[in-house]
């Protein structure tokens, strides 16, 4: 496992570290900055700054030139993610179109839908929702029902899909639909990239407890699809699907580790002004999430070594998305327990203003379910990794 970053790592460090810090406000990083925004206005106000980013030449750190990337290391695209965090600077808006479709037209998508998909996506000018999830259909993907019947050279969409990140804010849609009538799991399944404003697509916004609405629902309604925008072959949706999610297991859980720390600070802070930092109980808990947030830092630079080798992560990925997202549930139940009665305000008597903290809290309790709960990772660690019997 190593450490360290190389010089031109560090040099790229300090370049980006120097336009994050004249770019980002400073009133972004007050606490509350961001949850004192509609959804509107902040989704509006980070897609302006994710473009001149990018027109700034911070996008696409690991792409390769020719398609308007930096064609830098791993290592850089890990630097990337902890100055990004250091620096208050906004989350993307485009995440799964950046993480997922991008690199997966890159592999296998035609000319056509590069030149259409790429470049558009890296400058914000198309935002792209990932439509898998189903009412019918979360955890056992292979039972969607969202079907595509084939009308000459279009595909005629019916359906739905939920729990859709940026809906109501999307322009496109990658989807998995059934095309072959009859078919049943994984197979007769097409990977369309479908058009969101048009007739017969309909978004509407999920309201999470925390009053954010970053989630959606979507209704497809005899929507029309062109036979040319299937990503991969049709009827070999599963394979396609399998491609883009592979690109998730090079992802180090860094950033991950990078904010965690942060708001451990934050938390310990808290602690001290409410004089609970001298309770050995919670110092003890304290210690125990700072020993699990180390032991992800540990395991963050050794996926990254091993990525950085050419070695194939594959279902060791399933290790690290356990590891950070009970890490960070372990985080703000201690949290909790700290604050105590203090949980139901939004002020402390000293002013500090608990929302912010309030927001992650409830968002912790959601982690370890999307994206593979843990129980879903644990079997795939135990079959896969260990290789014990079913």
């Amino acid at each position: 496992m190593d450490l360290t970053f190389t010089p031109a790592e560090e040099e790229f460090r300090s370049e980006l570290r120097s336009w994050l810090a004249a770019h980002v406000p400073e009133e972004w990083a007050r606490p509350g900055f961001w949850e004192s925004l509609g959804d509107d206005e902040s989704f509006r106000l980070r897609r302006d700054w994710e473009r001149d980013k990018a027109d700034a030449g911070f996008a696409g750190i690991e792409w390769p030139v020719a398609y308007g990337g930096r064609g830098g290391t791993p290592g850089m695209k890990a630097v990337y993610d902890e100055e990004m965090v250091r620096a208050h600077a906004p989350r993307t808006v485009n995440p799964l179109g950046l993480a997922f479709l991008a690199p997966t037209v890159m592999a296998i998508g035609t000319d056509a839908q590069r030149e259409e998909i790429i470049g558009p996506l890296l400058r914000n000018e198309v935002i792209w929702c990932q439509g898998f999830s189903e009412p019918g259909a979360g955890s056992d993907l292979a039972a969607l029902a969202t079907r595509g019947v084939r009308d000459g050279d279009e595909f005629v969409v019916n359906g739905q899909k939920v729990w859709t990140t940026n809906a109501v804010h999307g322009d496109k849609i990658f989807a998995l639909v059934r095309t072959e009538p009859g078919s049943e799991r994984h197979r007769g399944i097409s990977m369309l990239l479908i058009d969101m404003n048009q007739p017969g697509v309909q978004a509407r916004p999920l309201r999470q407890m925390s009053g954010a609405s970053e989630f959606g629902e979507v209704f497809f309604d005899d929507a029309r699809v062109p036979v040319t925008d299937c990503l991969g072959e049709i009827g070999d949706g599963w394979r396609t699907a399998m491609l883009l999610l592979s690109f998730e297991r090079g992802a180090s859980g860094i950033s991950q580790y990078t904010e965690f720390r942060r708001q451990y600070d934050e938390i310990v802070a808290v602690a001290r002004r409410l004089g609970r930092d001298t309770d050995p109980v919670v110092r003890d808990e304290l210690a125990r999430v700072l020993t699990e947030l180390e032991c992800l830092r540990l395991h963050s630079m050794h996926v990254l070594t091993e990525v950085e080798q050419g070695r194939d992560l594959g279902f060791e990925a399933s290790m690290t998305k356990l590891q950070w997202s009970e890490a960070f549930q372990d985080l703000w139940e201690v949290c909790d327990r700290i604050l105590g009665e203090h949980a139901t305000l939004d002020l402390l008597p000293d002013g500090t203003d608990l929302r912010p903290m309030h927001a992650q809290a409830m968002w912790s309790r959601s982690v370890t379910i999307w994206g593979g709960s843990s129980q879903v990772q644990r079997t795939i660690t135990a079959e896969r990794v260990l290789g014990l019997p079913r």
